[in-house]
């Protein structure tokens, strides 16, 4: 499997990836070995995830989350959680 995921950072930034791996790349995160962004923006926590079958769509939903303004993120985030 394959998933989009956004994180919210300690300062309460929002970060958007991708990865095959959920669990790890979180830990990864947290660890400063993910992302140069989360590593000075952490801790970092998983606050919305989809689920892709390939790389491709995982990374061409990333790009399109990643084009959405903070409050369309925080939406899609809002709705996810009350799911």
């Amino acid at each position: 499997m394959n998933y989009t995921y956004i994180l919210r950072c300690g300062d309460g930034s929002l970060y958007t990836g991708w990865t095959n791996h959920l669990e790890k790349r979180i830990s990864d995160h947290n660890q400063g070995r993910g992302a140069k962004y989360t590593k000075a923006h952490r801790p970092v926590e998983l606050v919305y995830f989809e689920t892709f079958r390939t790389k491709e769509e995982a990374m061409k939903r990333e790009c399109a989350i990643k084009k959405m303004t903070r409050r369309q993120k925080l939406e899609l985030v809002h709705r996810f959680i009350n799911n």
